[in-house]
Protein backbone atom coordinates (compact mmCIF):
# COMPACT_ATOMS: atom_id res chain seq x y z
CA UNK A 1 0.00 0.00 0.00
CA UNK A 2 1.43 3.47 -0.85
CA UNK A 3 2.31 5.57 1.81
CA UNK A 4 -0.44 8.58 0.41
CA UNK A 5 -2.79 6.04 0.53
CA UNK A 6 -1.93 4.83 3.97
CA UNK A 7 -2.29 8.23 5.32
CA UNK A 8 -6.11 9.37 3.61
CA UNK A 9 -7.37 5.62 5.65
CA UNK A 10 -6.34 6.50 8.76
CA UNK A 11 -7.85 10.61 8.06
CA UNK A 12 -10.88 8.91 6.88
CA UNK A 13 -11.04 6.51 10.06
CA UNK A 14 -10.08 9.52 12.45
CA UNK A 15 -13.12 11.31 11.09
CA UNK A 16 -15.80 8.48 11.42
CA UNK A 17 -14.53 7.51 15.33
CA UNK A 18 -16.03 10.68 17.25
CA UNK A 19 -19.50 9.98 15.30
CA UNK A 20 -19.11 6.08 16.09
CA UNK A 21 -18.19 7.14 19.74
CA UNK A 22 -21.57 9.52 19.92
CA UNK A 23 -23.63 7.09 18.36
CA UNK A 24 -22.38 4.47 21.44
CA UNK A 25 -23.21 7.30 23.80
CA UNK A 26 -26.53 6.32 25.73
CA UNK A 27 -29.50 8.97 25.88
CA UNK A 28 -30.30 10.81 29.02
CA UNK A 29 -33.42 9.41 30.99
CA UNK A 30 -36.44 12.08 30.13
CA UNK A 31 -38.79 13.43 32.32
CA UNK A 32 -42.25 14.96 31.26
CA UNK A 33 -43.53 17.73 33.39
CA UNK A 34 -46.89 18.49 32.74
CA UNK A 35 -48.72 21.14 34.59
CA UNK A 36 -52.54 23.02 33.71
CA UNK A 37 -51.18 26.23 34.49
CA UNK A 38 -48.39 28.42 32.37
CA UNK A 39 -44.79 28.52 33.16
CA UNK A 40 -44.71 32.16 34.21
CA UNK A 41 -46.68 30.56 37.36
CA UNK A 42 -43.91 28.05 38.09
CA UNK A 43 -40.87 30.25 38.29
CA UNK A 44 -40.53 29.04 42.80
CA UNK A 45 -41.99 25.54 41.41
CA UNK A 46 -39.79 24.91 39.18
CA UNK A 47 -36.35 25.81 41.07
CA UNK A 48 -37.90 23.87 43.48
CA UNK A 49 -38.41 20.56 41.60
CA UNK A 50 -34.48 20.93 40.13
CA UNK A 51 -33.49 21.07 43.79
CA UNK A 52 -35.36 18.11 44.40
CA UNK A 53 -33.89 16.74 41.72
CA UNK A 54 -30.44 17.64 41.97
CA UNK A 55 -30.68 16.24 46.26
CA UNK A 56 -30.18 13.00 44.97
CA UNK A 57 -28.19 13.57 41.53
CA UNK A 58 -30.14 14.64 39.29
CA UNK A 59 -29.31 17.74 37.32
CA UNK A 60 -31.42 19.18 33.96
CA UNK A 61 -29.20 19.71 30.84
CA UNK A 62 -26.11 16.79 32.53
CA UNK A 63 -27.64 14.16 33.15
CA UNK A 64 -31.18 14.36 32.57
CA UNK A 65 -33.64 16.28 30.41
CA UNK A 66 -37.27 18.06 31.42
CA UNK A 67 -39.82 17.97 28.51
CA UNK A 68 -42.33 20.51 29.16
CA UNK A 69 -45.71 20.88 28.45
CA UNK A 70 -48.40 23.76 29.70
CA UNK A 71 -52.03 24.10 29.27
CA UNK A 72 -51.85 27.65 30.00
CA UNK A 73 -55.16 27.23 32.57
CA UNK A 74 -57.23 25.26 29.07
CA UNK A 75 -57.86 21.97 31.12
CA UNK A 76 -59.01 20.50 27.99
CA UNK A 77 -56.03 20.50 26.42
CA UNK A 78 -54.09 17.99 29.49
CA UNK A 79 -55.30 14.87 27.38
CA UNK A 80 -53.30 15.73 24.00
CA UNK A 81 -50.40 17.18 26.37
CA UNK A 82 -50.32 13.92 28.41
CA UNK A 83 -50.39 12.08 25.23
CA UNK A 84 -47.68 13.82 23.40
CA UNK A 85 -45.14 13.43 26.54
CA UNK A 86 -46.30 9.40 26.26
CA UNK A 87 -45.60 9.54 22.54
CA UNK A 88 -42.43 11.24 23.82
CA UNK A 89 -41.65 7.90 26.21
CA UNK A 90 -40.43 10.11 28.40
CA UNK A 91 -39.14 7.40 31.47
CA UNK A 92 -41.39 9.21 34.11
CA UNK A 93 -44.02 11.96 33.89
CA UNK A 94 -44.09 14.57 36.86
CA UNK A 95 -47.96 15.91 36.67
CA UNK A 96 -47.21 19.02 38.99
CA UNK A 97 -50.44 20.92 37.62
CA UNK A 98 -53.21 19.24 40.53
CA UNK A 99 -55.35 17.21 40.20
CA UNK A 100 -56.80 17.75 36.59
CA UNK A 101 -53.26 16.98 35.21
CA UNK A 102 -52.60 13.61 36.89
CA UNK A 103 -55.77 12.38 35.69
CA UNK A 104 -54.91 13.32 32.35
CA UNK A 105 -51.56 11.16 32.41
CA UNK A 106 -53.54 8.49 34.40
CA UNK A 107 -56.08 7.90 31.63
CA UNK A 108 -53.21 8.09 28.78
CA UNK A 109 -50.74 5.77 30.10
CA UNK A 110 -50.47 2.54 32.43
CA UNK A 111 -46.93 1.86 31.77
CA UNK A 112 -44.94 5.15 32.36
CA UNK A 113 -44.55 6.21 36.08
CA UNK A 114 -46.20 8.81 37.21
CA UNK A 115 -45.05 11.13 40.21
CA UNK A 116 -48.29 13.14 41.09
CA UNK A 117 -48.67 17.06 43.11
CA UNK A 118 -51.68 16.87 44.64
CA UNK A 119 -53.86 19.01 47.54
CA UNK A 120 -56.62 16.26 47.52
CA UNK A 121 -56.95 12.69 48.96
CA UNK A 122 -54.94 10.40 46.12
CA UNK A 123 -56.59 7.31 47.51
CA UNK A 124 -60.14 8.56 47.45
CA UNK A 125 -59.93 10.12 43.85
CA UNK A 126 -58.67 6.49 42.89
CA UNK A 127 -55.31 7.63 42.12
CA UNK A 128 -53.72 5.02 44.37
CA UNK A 129 -54.80 1.97 46.64
CA UNK A 130 -52.81 3.30 49.85
CA UNK A 131 -50.63 5.92 50.98
CA UNK A 132 -47.72 3.54 51.95
CA UNK A 133 -48.15 0.99 48.60
CA UNK A 134 -50.10 3.11 46.35
CA UNK A 135 -49.71 -0.32 43.50
CA UNK A 136 -49.74 0.48 39.76
CA UNK A 137 -47.35 3.14 37.86
CA UNK A 138 -48.19 6.03 40.07
CA UNK A 139 -46.96 8.22 43.18
CA UNK A 140 -46.18 11.44 44.38
CA UNK A 141 -46.76 14.49 46.72
CA UNK A 142 -49.59 15.79 48.47
CA UNK A 143 -49.74 19.17 50.41
CA UNK A 144 -51.86 20.14 53.47
CA UNK A 145 -53.98 22.61 50.99
CA UNK A 146 -56.82 21.26 51.02
CA UNK A 147 -56.50 19.75 54.81
CA UNK A 148 -56.20 23.46 55.71
CA UNK A 149 -59.28 24.22 54.41
CA UNK A 150 -61.04 24.40 58.27
CA UNK A 151 -58.06 25.91 59.89
CA UNK A 152 -58.74 28.86 57.41
CA UNK A 153 -61.89 29.00 58.23
CA UNK A 154 -60.83 29.21 62.16
CA UNK A 155 -58.35 32.47 61.13
CA UNK A 156 -61.71 34.04 58.76
CA UNK A 157 -63.56 34.01 62.52
CA UNK A 158 -60.42 35.30 64.81
CA UNK A 159 -60.30 38.49 62.07
CA UNK A 160 -64.21 38.63 61.72
CA UNK A 161 -65.89 37.13 65.33
CA UNK A 162 -69.43 38.15 63.43
CA UNK A 163 -69.27 36.30 60.72
CA UNK A 164 -72.28 34.29 59.63
CA UNK A 165 -71.97 33.67 56.35
CA UNK A 166 -68.61 33.20 53.95
CA UNK A 167 -68.57 32.47 50.52
CA UNK A 168 -66.51 29.19 48.93
CA UNK A 169 -65.03 29.91 45.46
CA UNK A 170 -64.57 26.87 43.79
CA UNK A 171 -63.50 25.55 39.82
CA UNK A 172 -66.59 23.59 38.17
CA UNK A 173 -63.89 22.01 36.02
CA UNK A 174 -62.17 20.34 38.55
CA UNK A 175 -65.19 19.35 40.53
CA UNK A 176 -63.40 16.45 42.49
CA UNK A 177 -61.02 18.66 43.93
CA UNK A 178 -63.96 21.17 44.66
CA UNK A 179 -66.38 18.73 45.89
CA UNK A 180 -63.42 17.02 48.16
CA UNK A 181 -62.84 20.93 49.70
CA UNK A 182 -66.04 21.45 50.30
CA UNK A 183 -66.61 18.30 52.38
CA UNK A 184 -63.76 19.42 54.79
CA UNK A 185 -65.15 22.66 55.07
CA UNK A 186 -68.67 21.47 55.91
CA UNK A 187 -67.88 19.89 59.87
CA UNK A 188 -65.88 23.03 60.74
CA UNK A 189 -68.58 25.54 59.48
CA UNK A 190 -70.97 23.60 61.45
CA UNK A 191 -69.20 23.46 64.33
CA UNK A 192 -67.93 27.73 64.10
CA UNK A 193 -71.58 28.72 63.37
CA UNK A 194 -71.03 29.61 59.37
CA UNK A 195 -72.77 29.13 56.61
CA UNK A 196 -71.42 28.17 53.66
CA UNK A 197 -72.38 29.52 49.69
CA UNK A 198 -70.98 27.81 46.89
CA UNK A 199 -69.74 30.26 44.38
CA UNK A 200 -68.08 29.12 40.56
CA UNK A 201 -65.29 30.43 38.56
CA UNK A 202 -63.87 28.52 35.41
CA UNK A 203 -62.80 31.60 33.08
CA UNK A 204 -61.07 35.19 34.39
CA UNK A 205 -64.78 36.58 32.86
CA UNK A 206 -66.49 35.23 35.74
CA UNK A 207 -64.58 36.62 38.69
CA UNK A 208 -66.59 40.06 38.49
CA UNK A 209 -69.95 37.95 38.51
CA UNK A 210 -68.83 36.27 41.53
CA UNK A 211 -67.99 39.01 43.52
CA UNK A 212 -71.13 41.00 42.85
CA UNK A 213 -72.78 37.66 43.80
CA UNK A 214 -70.96 38.21 47.49
CA UNK A 215 -73.22 41.28 47.87
CA UNK A 216 -76.44 39.41 47.23
CA UNK A 217 -75.31 36.88 49.61
CA UNK A 218 -74.16 39.25 52.30
CA UNK A 219 -71.19 37.48 52.53
CA UNK A 220 -68.47 38.11 55.24
CA UNK A 221 -65.67 36.91 53.34
CA UNK A 222 -64.54 34.74 50.64
CA UNK A 223 -62.91 31.27 50.64
CA UNK A 224 -60.69 30.12 47.43
CA UNK A 225 -60.36 26.72 46.84
CA UNK A 226 -56.62 25.49 46.04
CA UNK A 227 -56.99 25.49 42.42
CA UNK A 228 -54.33 26.44 39.84
CA UNK A 229 -56.12 28.03 38.20
CA UNK A 230 -56.89 30.34 40.60
CA UNK A 231 -52.97 30.92 41.14
CA UNK A 232 -52.90 32.73 37.61
CA UNK A 233 -55.26 35.37 38.84
CA UNK A 234 -53.81 36.10 42.10
CA UNK A 235 -53.40 39.93 41.12
CA UNK A 236 -56.93 40.09 40.22
CA UNK A 237 -58.32 38.45 43.45
CA UNK A 238 -56.70 41.08 45.43
CA UNK A 239 -57.65 43.91 43.86
CA UNK A 240 -61.13 42.99 43.70
CA UNK A 241 -61.13 42.30 47.33
CA UNK A 242 -60.18 45.93 48.05
CA UNK A 243 -62.73 47.44 45.68
CA UNK A 244 -65.69 44.92 46.71
CA UNK A 245 -64.54 45.84 50.47
CA UNK A 246 -64.15 41.95 50.64
CA UNK A 247 -61.35 39.88 53.23
CA UNK A 248 -60.39 37.00 50.52
CA UNK A 249 -57.93 34.75 52.36
CA UNK A 250 -56.33 31.70 50.00
CA UNK A 251 -53.72 28.80 50.34
CA UNK A 252 -51.00 30.66 47.83
CA UNK A 253 -48.47 32.96 49.39
CA UNK A 254 -47.62 35.75 46.36
CA UNK A 255 -51.71 36.24 46.97
CA UNK A 256 -50.59 38.05 50.22
CA UNK A 257 -47.61 39.73 48.49
CA UNK A 258 -49.98 41.06 45.99
CA UNK A 259 -52.16 42.30 48.20
CA UNK A 260 -54.42 39.29 48.84
CA UNK A 261 -55.34 40.05 52.97
CA UNK A 262 -54.04 36.54 54.21
CA UNK A 263 -52.80 33.09 53.09
CA UNK A 264 -52.19 29.59 55.06
CA UNK A 265 -51.08 26.89 53.00
CA UNK A 266 -47.90 24.91 52.37
CA UNK A 267 -44.54 25.77 51.97
CA UNK A 268 -44.64 25.67 47.99
CA UNK A 269 -40.65 25.38 48.00
CA UNK A 270 -41.12 22.46 49.94
CA UNK A 271 -43.59 20.95 48.39
CA UNK A 272 -42.22 21.42 44.90
CA UNK A 273 -38.66 20.04 46.09
CA UNK A 274 -40.64 16.55 47.19
CA UNK A 275 -41.78 16.00 44.07
CA UNK A 276 -38.52 16.38 42.79
CA UNK A 277 -37.22 13.87 45.11
CA UNK A 278 -39.66 11.26 44.17
CA UNK A 279 -39.39 12.03 40.17
CA UNK A 280 -35.38 11.50 40.86
CA UNK A 281 -36.72 8.06 42.96
CA UNK A 282 -38.09 6.87 40.19
CA UNK A 283 -35.40 7.76 37.72
CA UNK A 284 -32.92 5.82 39.87
CA UNK A 285 -34.90 2.80 39.76
CA UNK A 286 -37.52 2.50 42.10
CA UNK A 287 -40.97 1.23 41.48
CA UNK A 288 -43.94 4.01 41.95
CA UNK A 289 -46.42 0.68 43.19
CA UNK A 290 -43.66 0.43 46.04
CA UNK A 291 -42.69 4.27 46.38
CA UNK A 292 -44.82 5.80 49.24
CA UNK A 293 -46.80 8.86 49.15
CA UNK A 294 -44.56 11.76 50.54
CA UNK A 295 -46.73 14.42 52.27
CA UNK A 296 -45.83 18.12 52.59
CA UNK A 297 -46.41 19.45 56.30
CA UNK A 298 -44.44 22.29 56.61
CA UNK A 299 -47.16 25.34 56.54
CA UNK A 300 -47.03 29.03 56.57
CA UNK A 301 -49.23 32.22 57.93
CA UNK A 302 -48.95 35.48 55.98
CA UNK A 303 -51.20 38.43 56.45
CA UNK A 304 -51.14 41.75 54.64
CA UNK A 305 -51.47 44.45 57.78
CA UNK A 306 -51.87 46.92 55.23
CA UNK A 307 -54.76 45.58 53.14
CA UNK A 308 -56.36 44.80 56.51
CA UNK A 309 -56.38 48.31 57.27
CA UNK A 310 -57.37 49.55 54.18
CA UNK A 311 -60.47 46.70 54.58
CA UNK A 312 -60.98 48.31 58.11
CA UNK A 313 -60.22 45.15 60.31
CA UNK A 314 -57.76 44.88 63.16
CA UNK A 315 -56.16 42.07 63.21
CA UNK A 316 -55.73 40.85 66.93
CA UNK A 317 -52.04 40.31 68.37
CA UNK A 318 -52.36 36.81 68.93
CA UNK A 319 -52.88 36.82 64.93
CA UNK A 320 -50.20 38.50 64.44
CA UNK A 321 -47.61 36.58 67.05
CA UNK A 322 -48.23 33.46 64.88
CA UNK A 323 -47.37 34.69 61.08
CA UNK A 324 -44.47 33.54 59.84
CA UNK A 325 -44.60 36.87 57.85
CA UNK A 326 -46.44 40.50 58.02
CA UNK A 327 -46.73 42.53 55.20
CA UNK A 328 -46.94 46.45 56.16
Amino acid sequence: MRRRHFIALLSGAGATWPLAARAQQPSLPMIGFLSSASSDEYTIRLRAFRQGLKDLGYVEGQNVTIEYRWADDQYKRLPALAAELVHRQVNVIAAGGGTPSVMACKAATTTIPIVFAVSNDPVAIGLVASLDKPGGNITGVTSLNVELGPKRLELLRELLPTATTIAVLINPSSRDLGDFYLQTLQPAASVLGIELRVLNASTKRDFDTVFAELDQHRASALLICPDVFFNAHIEQFAALGLRHAMPVVYHYHPFVKAGGLLSYSSDEAEYYRLVGIQTAKVLRGEKPADLPVMQSTKVELLINLKTAKALGITVPLSLLGRADEVIE
